[in-house]
């Protein structure tokens, strides 16, 4: 075996891959910033709650983002942590981004969970780990702000059971809830870890570490909370569920760690330990079978597309997941889609939007590269001319619609660009009515913050403002039908047939029980929610 493939496959094998999900306000921001603090990426974090001073979150970068508080974006960080090579694709916690977070989960390899200690399991991480479930991913569980009142321990881990159907094991302990968060009990060490506050979680934090056998944490605690302690070491150790490494890696056994990631408490021990549980990257599937990161071709898919990261440059980029092979600066590929060769010279790696020009990568990574708008989600790109694709990213049903025009007629052009590229991105579905020319422009979103966030985009980027006006429909279907003709197809009064991005045919409803009455009406239709671009 030679030097070079020796490097090569130490490369793939430290790379770790993984999205953040959470509900809205668990934290998951603010725990991404403090692991790029431990991993030395960032030398003070600037939390969420400091953004009425300016030092807003590093993950987020659009303007939007900083004014509201909240992420609406995916972003993707790269840093480097005791030999592993950390992949993080931080996703929007808003339900009304959510499209965004499910088209990064077929990039990641693994899920951390972010739970509210008092507010357990929520309406949006049921949805996101229902995703992560179809995909049969490794899920960790960060239970955060353990630094205020919170729900028992004990029942966190039983309504993750009962809530989401999947069984826990805790690798580490609070001591102390309540408010009262003094450390944490590693199971794996057997060790008893204090911390010490101090810079509101600003700095790496410092600990007292020991066995917790050692009678000086019985001084350190007080014996009421040291012999707590050891009741609930010994409940899990005996009434608790076997680790077990299989099951965490077919998702169905969710390691479970607490912490506080606003004062940095536990952010280290899970970060240490979850490097270890997770694997390398993994074979993806593709319509020639599961494709083997290890092996020497370069491939990869498209999974984002995002305009205007530099508004001064008015740029377009393309994200890559690294599936297999080497990445190099410059290499020549293979577009799929297009069966046409394209030069990758202008490749680039992030922290957030600060970018650096990187010469080569590996399976696990996250590359964006320029593009001038031949790329768009789900496109695979390999090395050689073999006619391979990924699974394609699925397209969700809008719950939200709208019809679009821009006030200025003579910003028309404008106007559409920014329309077409915002689709491109996937922040938005477009669809037009049958037999009307293109002014009539309707705009599907899942939620209906995503029109705020047009019209803010529209108007700070492209300098187009636009009149909105709402439409009743609350349901899309894909219509499959062998010979369909829409001047044939029986609707009701209260549907209207469109075409999508792709020309294929769509019908919008007003309430769920047209979609049964066309059904009826239209025998061999099939009317699908989702929208699956796979293999094409």
């Amino acid at each position: 075996m030679s030097q070079k493939q020796v490097n090569f496959l130490d490369e793939v094998r430290r790379r770790r891959n993984f999205a953040i999900i959470s509900h809205p306000d668990a934290g998951k921001t603010t725990l991404t910033e403090k692991l790029l603090l431990y991993g030395g990426a960032i030398r003070l974090a600037g939390s969420v709650k400091s953004r009425r001073a300016q030092k807003h979150a590093v993950s987020d970068w659009m303007e939007i983002e900083k004014q509201r508080g909240i992420s609406v974006t995916s972003s993707v960080l790269q840093f480097g942590y005791d030999g592993y090579c950390v992949n993080i694709l931080d996703t929007p916690g808003h339900q009304d981004f959510s499209e965004d977070t499910y088209r990064t989960l077929m990039a990641a390899d693994s899920a951390v969970m972010v739970i509210d200690c008092a507010k357990g399991v929520e309406a949006q991480t049921k949805k996101l780990f229902q995703v992560c479930k179809m995909r049969g991913i490794p899920i960790f569980t960060f239970v955060n702000k353990l630094d205020r009142a919170g729900k028992d321990p004990f029942e966190l881990m039983e309504e993750i059971e009962n809530v989401l159907g999947i069984r826990s094991y805790p690798m580490n302990w609070p001591i102390g809830t309540d408010g009262n968060f003094k450390g944490i009990y590693n199971r794996d060490k057997s060790q008893v870890e204090l911390f010490h506050g101090g810079n509101h979680g600003q700095n790496v934090v410092k600990s007292t570490v020991g066995d917790a056998s050692d009678e000086k944490f019985k001084g350190l605690l007080g014996t009421e909370m040291y012999e707590q302690l050891q009741e609930e070491i010994e409940l899990l150790d005996t009434a608790g569920d076997e680790f077990d490494l299989e099951k965490i890696a077919k998702g169905e056994l969710t390691p479970m760690f607490f912490g506080s990631a606003m004062t940095n408490f536990g952010v280290q021990p899970f970060l240490e330990s979850f490097l270890k549980l997770t694997k390398p990257p993994t074979p993806r599937v593709s319509n020639a079978g599961e494709v083997d990161p290890e092996s020497k071709n370069f491939t990869g898919f498209v999974f984002k597309i995002q305009a205007n990261m530099n508004p001064a440059h008015r740029d377009r980029l393309a994200f890559i997941r690294i599936c297999s092979g080497e990445f190099v600066k410059s290499m020549e590929v293979n577009h799929v889609r297009h069966n046409k060769k394209v030069k990758l010279s202008q490749p680039q790696q992030f922290l957030a939007q600060e970018r650096a020009v990187v010469e080569r990568a590996y399976p696990g990574d996250i590359i964006g590269i320029h593009d001038p708008g031949i790329f768009k989600i789900g496109d695979t790109l390999c090395e050689d001319d073999s006619k391979i694709q990924y699974e394609g990213i699925p397209v969700f049903s809008p719950e939200h619609f709208a019809k679009i025009y821009a006030k200025d007629s003579m910003k028309r052009k404008h106007f559409i660009k920014g329309i077409t590229q915002l689709a491109e991105e996937g922040a938005i579905q477009v669809y037009k009515e049958l037999n009307i020319g293109t002014e009539e422009i309707i705009v599907g979103v899942v939620g209906a913050l995503q029109f705020e966030v047009l019209e803010y985009r529209l108007k700070n980027e492209y300098n187009v403002n636009i009149l909105m006006q709402q439409l009743p429909f609350k349901h899309v279907r894909w219509i499959e039908m062998d010979g369909f003709d829409s001047d044939r197809f029986k609707g009701t009064t209260d549907t209207l047939i469109v075409n999508d991005e792709d020309d294929k045919p769509v019908i919008l409803f007003q309430n769920e029980w047209s979609i049964q009455r066309v059904l009826d009406r239209n025998e061999g239709a099939v009317l699908k929610e989702i929208s699956a671009r796979s293999f094409k």
